[in-house]
């Protein structure tokens, strides 16, 4: 993948819209807001009982959140490792503890730098938090 090269990577939900899941540009990878959706529509972190109740765990839809992070960055050559910066949506900041709790398991303070915020709402009523993030091609540019 060259740079400015745009690209939806199978496997993974279909933006829910005309924008791809990366970008390639000037030696970064630039990753869509991403969300713990899976290919088949439903969400990671999303329980409904047989009354109609839902349960949203932040702890699950933040763990999903990354690893579809991850396979997002595979295909272009990079990984969690190379990202420099994540922006973070989180619909309540009360569940700024959960989602810190999970952050931990993939980062610490020699991670990328992070940006969290307050948001209204998400494309779906079940989604609790979406990131966008930014990582550096460990090959400088090269895929």
């Amino acid at each position: 993948m060259t740079g400015g090269e745009a690209r939806v990577v199978a496997g993974k939900a279909v933006p829910r819209g005309a924008f791809p899941h990366v970008k390639v540009a000037g030696g970064f990878v630039f990753v869509s807001g991403t969300s713990s959706r899976r290919p088949d529509n439903t969400f990671a972190g999303v329980e409904v009982d047989e009354f109609g109740t839902t349960n949203l765990d932040i702890r699950a839809q933040t763990r999903a959140v990354v690893e579809n992070i991850a396979d997002l960055l595979r295909p272009v050559g990079a990984d969690l490792s190379d990202l420099v910066q994540v922006t973070s949506y989180l619909v309540n900041m009360n569940d700024f503890g959960g989602y810190n709790e999970v952050w931990a398991e993939f980062f610490d303070a020699t991670g990328p730098t992070r940006t969290t915020v307050a948001v209204h709402q998400l494309p779906h009523p079940h989604l609790l938090i979406e990131i966008q993030a930014v990582a550096l091609l460990p090959s400088g540019g090269q895929s």
